[in-house]
């Protein structure tokens, strides 16, 4: 009697366990990621050990759109995913000249007004012009005083994005859904 009780038991938590990992895994995996931001570079919008959900799903049926910040597999290392701002969008022209960025697209010229960076960026004589093609995007980070960006290593393909960054979830008095400071 106990034996059986005792097998009917693990039985139950090994099926209650195999229908939890029906509903987790695919959500996970498909739909929503974590993502743990380590570093700098997108201050002051998001701070080393932010925890944050990345939504995986919307790109399937919408673009990504100037402004968004997306997680996607670094160019270098695919085996890294970065966080970054989407600036520049496929088939346009960027410039950035002296912290400016200027978009060309095939109407006008439009200067990005970036309310969300630093304000006290360090003067840049750079200047830089990024044709981009028709699968790739110009990402940045706010903090561009620390930030590993497009500025180095070029635009990312549509393919390596992950996915949107949707909601902040750690620190808990940070909690907040994302959304795009440029719509």
């Amino acid at each position: 009697m106990f034996k059986n009780k005792v097998i009917s038991s693990i039985f139950e938590i090994i099926k209650v366990a195999f229908i939890a990992a029906l509903i987790v895994v695919p959500i996970r995996y498909f739909l929503f990621q974590p993502f743990i931001v380590r570093g700098a570079s997108m201050e002051p919008s998001f701070f080393s050990g932010d925890y944050l959900i990345v939504d995986q799903i919307s790109y399937r049926f919408n673009d990504p759109q100037r402004g968004e910040v997306i997680v996607f597999n670094y160019p270098l290392d695919k085996s890294q995913r970065f966080i970054k701002r989407i600036i520049g969008l496929p088939g346009e022209t960027i410039e950035i000249r002296s912290n400016e960025i200027i978009i060309n697209d095939k109407e006008e010229k439009t200067l990005v007004d970036e309310e969300y960076i630093f304000p006290d960026l360090s003067p840049s004589e750079e200047s830089l012009v990024f044709y981009l093609q028709e699968d790739e995007y110009l990402v940045l980070g706010d903090n561009r005083n620390s930030s590993s960006d497009s500025r180095e290593w070029g635009p990312i393909k549509e393919d390596d994005i992950t996915g949107r960054v949707l909601v902040r979830l750690f620190p808990f008095n940070e909690f907040s859904q994302i959304k795009n400071p440029l719509q």
